[in-house]
């Protein structure tokens, strides 16, 4: 019996063995091997990972590649090509009277070229034009990777307020955890009513409400970010936070940024060269009215089994070389280049139109977020003003609770009072550091915190 026992024990410890290898080793398991990847970066850091990794981003770049295999091929059409050719057959003859079949083999061999002289213009027009797309679409990606820099400034500031929102509610949740405390030992020591203690309670749950509500906007803005940064949903993603925000940056005159930023902006640059390529469009059309010269020449030889001489002497015999010059001059195209050219002229307008609604926006957006960076500054003054008084008187019925000396309706006015001075100049200090970092960014000042 001993023996069974002792053999039955040792059976199911190796079935225990058996389930824990399989719980490692399964990839459904409860133990999970892999470890996940945690990244914690700064500003300048999430930054440069999306311009490098942004799926729009590259998919301009991809746009801009094209545009440089479109360049090549423009500039190579004012090049000759070559085309080389060679046939080979075999013919049967039948003679009736003879009765007989005979089979004939034969090549013909060359060598062509081609290229065009003069097309009225239309190939330089072209070869300016496609330069200016490249251009233009790299400049579509200075203005994609614009854009994607102030999302992802103003999601990591969002951030950056959430978490200070935290301190600061963590701090409110100590302090009323302190005060419920002393509470207690009042009201246990009949000193103050139930009352008074339950207003306590209120006020400590309340302000727990407050962290947990802080903690999960924080949680939502950093996914935001994060998808934002198009980052794998596996990867545990934080940011730094600044040692200091600084709020005291002047604010240039709004007529000096907006002159500067019409200047400089990608996206006013690329609407300039959409109208260089409209107008080098018209160019392009007006070329369908002139003449074009072609020069062709060629060599070549051919050969025949029906000679009684050698291939190779046959191939020499039968050598011949052509020169060509081909000239066509339109005379009536059935409206097709009166039509190219009123539909070119008309998409300049569009273009133009284009660039001005292009920097009608620029310029708009400029006052806005002068207008705004203006605001938040005067409301921020007020605001810390407004903080530090609440926070002082906040302190003093703080105090005065803790010695008897004040009602708990007026601690709980000061606090909540505080709470509301407290979110308004949180809000009023990196509302101020975004509205700065946007306004000197379309001044040409790379966002830094």
């Amino acid at each position: 019996m001993v023996m069974q026992k002792s053999s039955e024990k040792s059976k199911q410890k190796t079935r225990w063995v058996v389930v824990l290898l399989l719980m490692l080793l399964w990839p459904g398991g409860a133990v999970v091997a892999q470890q996940e990847e945690h990244y914690t970066w700064d500003l300048a850091q999430c930054l440069a990972y999306a311009r490098a990794s942004n799926i729009e981003l590259n998919r301009l770049r991809l746009s801009r590649s094209s545009g440089a295999q479109d360049l090549s091929l423009a500039k190579a059409a004012v090049l000759p090509d070559v085309n080389a050719s060679a046939t080979g057959s075999v013919t049967n003859y039948t003679n009736i009277n003879a009765g007989t079949t005979t089979a004939v083999s034969a090549g013909v061999y060359g060598v062509n070229s081609s290229m065009t002289l003069y097309r009225g213009g239309y190939l330089q027009s072209d070869i300016r034009q496609k330069g200016v797309a490249l251009e233009q679409a790299g400049l579509n990606v200075a203005a994609g990777e614009n854009s994607i820099t102030l999302q992802i400034a103003q999601a990591y500031i969002n951030i950056l307020l959430d978490k200070e929102s935290v301190v600061y509610y963590k701090d409110l949740v100590q302090t009323s955890k302190a005060q419920l405390l002393q509470g207690q030992q009042r009201y246990d020591a009949g000193s103050i009513a139930l009352k008074s203690l339950v207003q306590l309670k209120a006020q400590l749950a309340t302000d727990q409400y407050s962290l947990t509500t802080a903690i999960n906007t924080e949680r939502l803005d950093i996914l935001s970010l994060k998808q934002l940064l198009q980052l794998p949903s596996g990867i545990v993603f934080d940011v730094v936070k600044p040692a200091t925000i600084d709020t005291s940056i002047a604010i240039p005159e709004l007529a000096q940024v907006q002159d500067e930023a019409l200047k400089m902006r990608p996206e006013v640059k690329a609407g300039v060269a959409g109208v260089k390529m409209a107008e080098l469009d018209i160019k392009k059309a007006m070329a369908g009215y002139k003449p074009t010269l072609s020069l062709s020449g060629g060599a070549g030889t051919n050969h025949t089994s029906q000679q009684s001489y050698s291939l190779y002497r046959q191939a020499g015999d039968n050598l011949y070389q052509d020169v060509a010059l081909s000239l066509s001059v339109p005379i009536f195209s059935k409206r097709v280049n009166k039509t190219n050219v009123a539909k070119s002229r008309i998409n300049l307008e569009v273009s133009k139109l284009d660039l001005q609604n292009v920097q009608l926006n620029l310029s708009q957006d400029i006052e806005r977020a002068y207008i705004n960076v203006k605001n938040a500054q005067s409301q921020f003054t007020a605001a810390s003003e407004n903080m530090k008084y609440n926070e002082e008187a906040y302190r003093i019925a703080g105090e005065a609770i803790r010695i008897g000396s004040a009602n708990m309706v007026d601690y709980i006015q000061q606090h909540n009072a505080y709470m509301q001075a407290m979110q308004s100049y949180l809000k009023a200090k990196y509302s101020l550091t975004l509205y700065q970092k946007i306004y000197a960014f379309y001044k040409g000042e790379p966002i830094k915190l």
